[in-house]
């Protein structure tokens, strides 16, 4: 389902449906007559007062904006009109409580069948059918929107309370009642008229580019050198790019061969990156691949029997892979282009994604991204890094880890301890009260939330799927390998576990249902960020003192850097793509290629000391995430000042539930009572240039 959350695009609706005279996007020819327009207005202002004008006028208006021929004539637009005017303050909360009440119902049990029909794609139960994808791309909620404007439903909402815009949110909402922020979130619902045609092609698009993404692992012990040696052990099979990353990260603990290691992964990321790399070698352990020299050759050891099927006593293809990558990106982007024909007020994705979505311009986040980019302490703690690893930096080092305490961990004994005390995902299910209890919960809130999350195993890295209907289980979907979890997959799975529960406390503890939720995706990373900084102390390994506090300022400050890079050339190949409709799998990868380049030569050259890597276009994200990445280093920003705020309580249980339960107001708005200021990446910046000072 595509559900807008706009604001933006109200105040050049009204503008122009003042005068009743606005047709339909997909109905040139119907439009209500200003006198008629007119004529009903002066006639509901005499049944209900001429207090209720401001409100009669903007219902018209919003209800005229989106009428077509299909609905009827003016006439029976002025007959809905006055048959549903709620006129006062006793039919306003009857209509209001019914509307909550049904749409929780409608998009929490869509959200159920959802879940159910992906469940043999996104869990690992064995082979993934033909059915079983077509199931998954079939979207239950696909018609609903349409059908409430078919029915007129969703006039009536939009008759009755006000659609705003960001900017009258950001400067009268501050003294708007919680119930005034609940109404217009119920009018927001409806915003667009979609069709199901639009809904569709976007489900179909996100399950094709979600279930490539999910089998797009490397199988590491298949990588060989020059000399057929291997770097890493039998039976490690990693998806890209999440698993990938995390182990590059991981092999700064090993003093042997990290080095050797990273450097490996790195070339497999750019292969990906290119699309040089072989098809073959995706999640195939029957042969054996050089990233440098890009060879394949049949293996020379079985670590995968039960996949043995794919060898062969024929010589390996070395085909590149045709450019599935970019194909998979157009296709998303083909499908916001259905989306773009309905939405003549936000006619792209990325006004869409940015005003609706995030409730900040896009103009605004790449400010925030670039002042963050451009400060001088970037240059400091890339110093500091170079100093700390006694050599100089390689492009896989914006991926540096060594300010984490598990730097200091031997992987091996990470993924001995995580799976001895995860197994299976019951055993994890098990745990959970336990988890939340170490990071701060209270017994009886750990135990509630525990209450309302489901864990499975997940096929591909994992993620949260947040119930939409309250009492209903969140879904903790992550990875358990044959042996168990291994640290990787439990760091992820700590921060999808604290999605869960900002799920939980922002579902069932706020009391109005279209108030649910937080602002925009940044706050719930933020929000899984605090839990999963603190995934060793979690497992009791670690300890959070003074010097933990300044190296987590570092470690946040390095990860929004590189985040915020990756964030910008995701939305530079956006513009790109609007720029270049007709673009072919081949020039969307040059262009990619191309923008990450000039992206890294901007930002990380001057700190990096190398020119023209491709490494920022790695991220999964771009191809089963459209336009998903900015909300990382948003959330990195937000979390900072979110932990600032939860250490002055000294009570984080108590804060994260405090904070998850404000709803989903204008962020700055929701920062401010959170924290007491707007948001902005300065509080992250000055407490890096404190932490400087420690080193």
């Amino acid at each position: 389902m595509y559900r807008p959350k706009s604001w933006r695009a109200v105040l050049a609706l009204l503008a122009v449906a003042v005068s009743f005279t606005v047709p339909a996007a997909d109905a040139p020819g119907q439009a209500i007559p200003a006198t008629l327009g007119t004529q009903v207005e002066a006639e509901l202002v005499g049944r209900f007062g001429e207090a209720q004008r401001e409100r009669i006028h903007r219902g018209i208006a919003q209800t005229a904006a989106l009428w077509r021929a299909a609905d009827g004539d003016g006439n029976a637009w002025a007959a809905f009109v006055r048959q549903n005017f709620a006129g006062s303050p006793a039919a306003v909360d009857a209509l209001f409580n019914r509307y909550q009440h049904n749409l929780e119902m409608i998009w929490g049990h869509t959200q159920e069948i959802r879940r159910e029909l992906n469940t043999p794609a996104d869990l690992d139960t064995g082979p993934v059918a033909p059915f079983d994808e077509t199931f998954a791309a079939w979207d239950p909620s696909a018609h609903v929107l349409d059908d409430l404007f078919d029915n007129k439903l969703a006039f009536i909402a939009l008759l009755n309370f006000p659609l705003t815009s960001l900017e009258e949110r950001e400067k009268v909402g501050a003294g708007w009642t919680r119930r005034q922020w609940a109404e217009t979130f119920l009018a927001e619902t409806f915003r667009q008229r979609l069709p199901a045609e639009a809904n569709q092609a976007v489900s179909d698009a996100y399950a094709a580019s979600g279930q490539y993404i999910a089998g797009y692992n490397i199988w590491m012990h298949h990588l060989v050198d020059a000399k057929g040696a291997r770097l890493f052990p039998a039976g490690k099979r990693l998806l890209s790019h999440w698993n990938l990353r995390d182990e590059l990260k991981a092999n700064y603990a090993d003093r042997k061969d990290g080095l050797a290691k990273q450097r490996t992964i790195q070339k497999v990321m750019e292969r990906i990156v290119a699309q040089d790399i072989p098809a073959v070698v995706v999640d195939n352990p029957a042969v054996d691949w050089n990233p440098f020299t890009n060879t394949v050759t049949r293996a020379a050891v079985n670590d995968a029997p039960a996949d043995a099927a794919k060898a062969s006593t024929a010589a390996p293809d070395a085909t590149r892979e045709p450019d599935t990558r970019y194909a998979r990106w157009l296709a998303n982007f083909r499908a916001m282009q259905v989306v773009d024909r309905y939405s003549p007020s936000q006619p792209t994705h990325i006004v869409r994604v940015f005003e609706t979505g995030r409730q900040l311009s896009e103009a605004r986040v790449q400010a925030m991204l670039e002042q963050l980019l451009g400060s001088p302490q970037v240059k400091q703690v890339g110093a500091l890094i170079q100093k700390r690893l006694g050599r100089k930096l390689e492009p896989f080092d914006i991926w540096y880890a060594g300010f984490r305490p598990s730097a200091d961990q031997d992987e091996a004994q990470l993924d001995a301890i995580v799976a001895k005390r995860f197994p299976d995902a019951a055993a994890y299910q098990r745990d959970i009260p336990n988890m939340l209890r170490a990071l701060g919960f209270a017994p009886d809130r750990a135990d509630y939330v525990a209450r309302h999350i489901v864990v499975d195993p997940a096929r591909g890295s994992g993620h949260a799927m947040g119930a939409a209907m309250k009492g209903e289980p969140a879904h903790l979907r992550t990875r358990f390998e044959r042996d168990g979890m291994n640290y990787k997959g439990y760091n992820i799975a700590v921060h999808e576990m604290c999605h869960n529960v900002e799920q939980t406390f922002s579902l069932n503890d706020v009391e109005y249902y279209t108030l649910r939720g937080v602002p925009n995706t940044a706050f719930t990373e933020a929000l899984a960020f605090t839990c999963q900084d603190r995934d060793l102390e979690v497992l009791g390994l670690a300890k959070v003192d003074a010097k933990a506090r300044a190296l987590d300022a570092l470690d946040t400050f390095w990860g929004a850097y590189e985040i915020g890079g990756v964030a910008l050339v995701d939305m530079q190949v956006w513009r790109w793509l609007y720029a270049h409709p007709d673009a072919t799998p081949a020039q969307l990868r040059e262009a990619v290629l191309g923008i990450a380049k000039d992206t890294w030569n901007k930002w990380f050259a001057p700190v990096f000391g190398v020119r023209d890597v491709t490494l920022l276009a790695i991220y999964s994200h771009t191809i089963n995430n459209m336009l998903y990445l900015p909300d990382y280093p948003i959330g990195h920003m937000i979390a900072f000042q979110v932990k600032a705020q939860m250490e002055k309580a000294g009570n984080f249980g108590a804060e994260f539930e405090r904070v998850s339960r404000i709803g989903s107001l204008a962020p700055d708005l929701w920062m401010i009572q959170a924290t007491g200021k707007p948001v902005g990446p300065e509080a992250l910046i000055e407490a890096t240039a404190r932490a400087l000072r420690e080193f």
